[in-house]
């Protein structure tokens, strides 16, 4: 199987088999972050190469920052699965996905080490500028799957991210840890959920709080409000999304 390194970032190569032809033309638009879920990345890296396994992505960093490339970003990788973003639900073929090197919440979800997310930056940056790719594209596992994904999770940097220059992120309202969350009537929820469309995510606009509703919340505070992440529609979680889309960079003219 061949396979060369789409940059000289790339430390080693090791091609997957499950790839096929994107299905969408032009470059990929979303770029979306993962973590492995395992213990041994090398594990890891074989599951990601064995046809039985169905999944694959372009790119692992290892928790020493070592960058490995599996398939080729002209490709379609097999890493996002069932998932949507603004309306858009052939994520693998709109997107480049990358999988980091964490055991994951089963396992206490560690911290990810400053080596590790320095090459997140350095690699993500370079995809980001070869493919022309929005600030606001760069996502999460959970952001595009919230009703089956919670990786990277709550504790992946986004903010140091952002101030590396990749991604949209901003301070989010204040939160008291020790104090309750308060829901917003169904006015305000409605509102919410509109917003939380406005962004990307999907989700009902109904003002109805079930569990899928509750997951996408909970998603949407996994990447930007990450202090509480309780799922509860409450008014800082609401003020800090209409900020981000207040501040949302302008698009290009057509």
């Amino acid at each position: 199987m061949s396979l060369k390194p789409d940059t000289s970032l790339v430390d080693r190569l090791h091609p997957s088999p499950n790839i096929e032809p994107r299905r969408i033309a032009g470059r990929p638009s979303i770029l979306i972050l993962h973590y492995t879920g395992l213990f041994d990345i090398e594990k890891a890296i074989d599951w990601l190469s064995r046809p039985e396994s169905k999944v694959s992505c372009h790119y692992v960093i290892t928790s020493d920052g070592e960058i490995v490339q599996m398939v080729a970003e002209s490709e379609r990788a097999w890493h996002a699965g069932l998932s949507s973003w603004h309306g858009e639900t052939d994520i693998n073929s709109a997107s480049v996905g990358i999988e980091i090197d964490n055991p994951g919440h089963e396992f206490g979800l560690p911290f990810y080490p400053p080596r590790q997310m320095q090459a997140v930056a350095r690699l993500s940056r370079d995809i980001i500028a070869r493919n022309a790719i929005r600030p606001e594209a760069v996502l999460a596992h959970s952001d595009i799957a919230p009703q089956r994904k919670i990786d990277p999770g709550e504790r992946f940097d986004w903010a140091w991210l952002a101030g590396e220059g990749v991604g949209h992120w901003l301070a989010p309202e204040a939160v008291t840890a020790d104090a309750p969350s308060v829901e917003m009537d169904e006015a305000g929820i409605r509102a919410l959920q509109r917003q939380l469309v406005a962004y990307g995510y999907e989700t009902r606009t109904d003002g109805i709080l079930d569990g899928p509703a509750r997951n996408v919340i909970a998603a949407f505070q996994r990447h930007f409000r990450t202090a509480r992440v309780d799922a509860i529609a409450d008014a800082g979680t609401l003020v800090t999304l209409e900020r981000l889309l207040a501040a949302l960079p302008p698009r290009p003219a057509a």
